[in-house]
């Protein structure tokens, strides 16, 4: 059987996520923590991480990056190649799903090993920090927050934690989160950072050439 490397099973998930999940976008390669989460699956009422490992990876990083995914995404998932299906359930938490691809005549066919559940051990402020400092600002006046111009990001997110779940509930700022990110403009959200950057006596950042970030159709 042949191996089935990140490059042949990335594009086929995407569609067979799209297919299964619904309305979607995808985030590709964002830091979290120590870690690089390969895929953020954004829907309309959670934020997903999702791990490759093709059949040419190993386990080796995999336990610190279950750590750091569960830092800051709803439910996670591992995409494991056939060579791991066996194995993968004794190296990641109960909660976590499973999807094996398999090489069928030269096409990815995924199968759900098990289903994500909840993640216990999620941090809200972790998962507000995917937001960017913008979107932050709508988060907060859709909730009638002060602006806090004077606070960091850090410190902005720390207010509204604050608020859930007394004044916020946990699933309505979740919503919120996925409603951002699936309204995220990357040239204009670029050119509102410069704005405020220059309105805080910064020098804007440099265009630099993006990563392939690719948007499933919503």
């Amino acid at each position: 059987m042949t191996a089935f490397l990140d490059k042949d099973i990335r594009e086929p998930l995407f569609e067979y996520l799209e297919e299964n999940f619904g309305k979607t976008r995808i985030i590709e390669e964002k830091n979290i923590g120590d870690s690089r989460a390969d895929v953020i699956m954004v829907t309309e009422k959670a934020l997903y991480g999702i791990e490759i490992k093709s059949d040419a990876d190993t386990y080796a990083r995999l336990s610190g990056q279950v750590k750091d995914y569960d830092k800051y995404f709803d439910r996670n998932i591992v995409v494991v190649g056939s060579s791991h299906a066996h194995s993968i359930e004794e190296h990641v938490p109960a909660h976590w799903g499973i999807i094996t691809a398999e090489n069928i005549d030269g096409k990815a066919d995924f199968y759900i090993l098990r289903q994500a559940a909840d993640n216990p051990n999620i941090e809200l402020a972790k998962k507000l920090s995917i937001l960017w400092r913008p979107e932050i600002a709508q988060l907060q006046q859709i909730n009638d927050m002060p602006k806090y111009d004077y606070l960091s990001k850090k410190n902005v997110i720390a207010k509204i934690c604050e608020r859930v779940p007394q004044k916020i509930p946990e699933d309505i700022i979740t919503s919120q989160i996925c409603d951002l990110l699936f309204e995220r403009d990357y040239e204009k959200i670029a050119e509102t950072v410069n704005a405020y950057r220059a309105a805080h006596g910064h020098k804007p950042k440099r265009n630099r050439v993006k990563r392939r970030r690719r948007k499933r159709k919503i």
